[in-house]
């Protein structure tokens, strides 16, 4: 990559953190660890995730391809996962990293695979893991909460909110009693900064990936945090005004599979609070992180990178969670990146980048081979902002996850997005004129030559890339 020595590498990694949470102009939570990063390196405000759903886009974080080409389509814990693991046959970093001398370390959230361990690719695994979604993988929270004084069998959220079906309730929030100290987000740091102190003090290069499980819902958030932002003195999203009009059916149907068609604006807004609290809360937890790096004395030897897997609605577009919608709420992620040949202080690159993308960027920072078949691309030429051939459109997909089979794909360019969606109309936004995807123009005469372009370029993509429907959606999508 260059003359320099081999930089240590940390991945701050968060579950379903939105784009705009980093953002200057977006939500108004306060993110100082974050901010700080970016004021020292690079803010990209146009990186996507491929899929977002959790266990897909965790592997195609770790292989630089397309679901549809690692083969996890959907949820590796849920009783229908398609892929129940990440196939080993297929290269992931890891391993390539410690061939070529790298120290790999690993906490938190793995979700990648129902049987194998963040040790079966490359890391050397510390805890932290969650048992809804790693049950195979040894956690330490409920040691860590007792040393604490918290007993973790009696922590009952207050103030709580439900999604309500016909036989069930979700909880989706509410105030987490106990010490700020005493979270999983803590905990997780906490063993972050033990593990740094080792890989500190040994010879060579590390790299270490520290996934925290939030702001992913539930939104359990302790004191102070979960008062710190006022549901009272929130202002509507402009994505609340969302009407359906024009978009497929399941948009209105997944506000019922989800629980949430009772939820009033009282419990938007208090669940917004929650998140943004969240939020802050995990970013007081890597300023801890980054905090150890000065005081070890690696930091100018460290590429730091933060994302986070996919998005969240919070209520946007009137949905919850996420789901068979390919708005930029849940696809648009959050990517900053400071340290060692990363070209200027406080940057913004609108260059169009994925997630994948951070496969070849460490094998690149590592000098390690980066593997030809794979789809993505070094953001080495942005984070040196060298001239370079940006991508003029990034590519997006969804096969459903414990709801079923529901195939969509996705193109956006700078200005345009189109959804092919398989089972009902597809959609088309002018990015520029509606950045908020409220209004579908896909049958709009005006947009007539749009929409045959990105239909022509979603088709070609199918086929490059091997993406099995591409067969099936052919006719619909050719001379569109």
């Amino acid at each position: 990559m260059s003359d320099s020595p081999r930089p240590n590498v940390l991945l701050v990694l968060t579950d379903q953190e939105r784009h705009d949470l980093v953002d200057p102009d977006g939500v108004p939570v306060e993110t100082e660890a974050i901010d700080g990063l970016a004021a020292g390196g690079v803010r990209f405000s146009h990186a996507f995730t491929p899929i977002s759903i959790c266990s897909s886009a965790r592997a195609s974080l770790l292989t630089g391809r397309y679901p549809h080409n690692h083969g996890v389509l959907n949820n590796v814990h849920e009783p229908d996962a398609v892929r129940t693991d990440l196939a080993e046959t297929i290269p992931t970093f890891g391993p390539v990293l410690r061939e070529v001398g790298y120290r790999n370390a690993y906490v938190g959230k793995w979700h990648v695979g129902r049987h194998e361990t963040p040790a079966d690719f490359g890391f050397d695994y510390a805890g932290g893991s969650d048992d809804h979604h790693d049950a195979h993988l040894t956690s330490g929270l409920d040691s860590y909460q007792r040393d604490h004084g918290v007993d973790p069998e009696d922590i009952e959220p207050q103030n709580p909110v439900y999604a309500d079906f016909a036989d069930s309730r979700d909880l989706l929030g509410g105030t987490l009693p106990i010490p700020p100290e005493a979270t999983r987000s803590a905990y997780n740091a906490e063993l972050t900064l033990t593990r740094l102190e080792h890989l500190a003090n040994t010879d060579g290069p590390f790299f270490h990936r520290v996934d925290f499980q939030g702001p992913h819902h539930p939104y359990l958030v302790p004191e102070p945090y979960a008062s710190m932002y006022d549901p009272d003195e929130l202002t509507l999203w402009p994505s609340d005004a969302e009407t359906f009009d024009g978009k497929p059916q399941v948009q209105i149907n997944y506000r019922t599979y989800r629980g949430v068609d009772d939820l009033d604006r009282e419990d938007w807004d208090r669940l917004r609070a929650l998140y943004m609290g969240f939020m802050h809360h995990i970013d007081d937890q890597i300023a801890r992180i980054l905090t150890k790096l000065d005081e070890l004395g690696v930091t100018e030897d460290t590429l730091v990178v933060h994302a986070s897997d996919h998005g969240d609605f919070t209520g946007g577009h009137r949905q919850w969670n996420k789901g068979p919608f390919m708005y930029d709420d849940t696809y648009r992620i959050p990517l900053v990146v400071r340290g060692p040949d990363v070209a200027g202080e406080g940057r913004v690159c609108d260059d169009l980048v994925s997630l994948m993308d951070l496969m070849p960027t460490f094998l690149e920072a590592a000098d390690a081979p980066v593997p030809d078949d794979i789809d993505a691309r070094s953001l080495w030429p942005a984070l040196r902002d060298t001239d370079r051939e940006a991508r003029d459109a990034v590519f997006g997909e969804y096969h459903g996850d414990e709801m079923g089979f529901y195939s969509q794909r996705m193109i956006r360019t700078e200005r345009y997005k189109y959804v092919f969606n398989a089972p009902d109309v597809d959609e088309l936004y002018d990015l520029q004129s509606d950045p908020h995807e409220l209004q579908n123009l896909v049958d709009h005469p005006d947009y007539r030559d749009v929409r045959t372009r990105l239909r022509d370029r979603l088709a070609e993509w199918l086929e490059t890339t091997d993406d099995p429907i591409a067969q099936f959606s052919r006719r619909h999508l050719e001379g569109g």
